[in-house]
């Protein structure tokens, strides 16, 4: 199974750095699950002047990078609020269900496209504050990475 992180914008700066550590070690760890890679996709911000053309032309170009049978997880403050364990519980079953990819949608500022959150199979928040996009990024990896150590049996999860 593929794990693909698809995000409008680019990261800059100190959150680059930490992203990339924890979509490293994300790698590694899934390895051993079968996981054949995790994925950084960034789309570029819409120039469009009027906020909904923004938001769907970005929502379009999401939906343009998920694959085929894919579970789709979008970035949502209200969304479901999963613990560790039952994140990573979610993703084995989804890899147990032979699923090609599971696809993390972060999408812009404008939000996204019904369209696009018509095809969430998940909708996971990080609980109910507002965070900046790339601090977001990053939450997200680590806990890839965090799941990839719980189902692996690795002791970096002490609950």
């Amino acid at each position: 199974m593929r794990i693909v992180v698809a995000a409008i914008g680019r990261l800059k700066g100190a959150e680059t750095e930490l992203s990339e550590r924890y979509r490293k070690r994300a790698a590694q760890t899934g390895r051993q699950l079968g996981w054949r890679d995790v994925e950084i996709v960034e789309i570029r911000e819409s120039r469009a002047d009027d906020a909904n053309k923004r938001m769907l032309e970005e929502s379009i170009a999401l939906a343009n990078v998920i694959p085929q049978g894919a579970a789709v997880v979008l970035l949502d403050a209200r969304g479901d609020n999963l613990d560790s364990t039952a994140f990573a519980n979610q993703l084995a079953q989804w890899r147990a269900a032979d699923k090609p990819a599971t696809v993390f949608i972060i999408g812009g500022a404008d939000g996204l496209a019904p369209s696009l959150k018509d095809k969430a199979t998940l909708r996971l928040a990080f609980g109910t504050a507002t965070w900046p996009h790339q601090m977001v990024r990053a939450m997200l990896l680590e806990q890839i990475y965090r799941a990839a150590t719980i189902l692996t049996g690795h002791p970096y999860h002490r609950a």
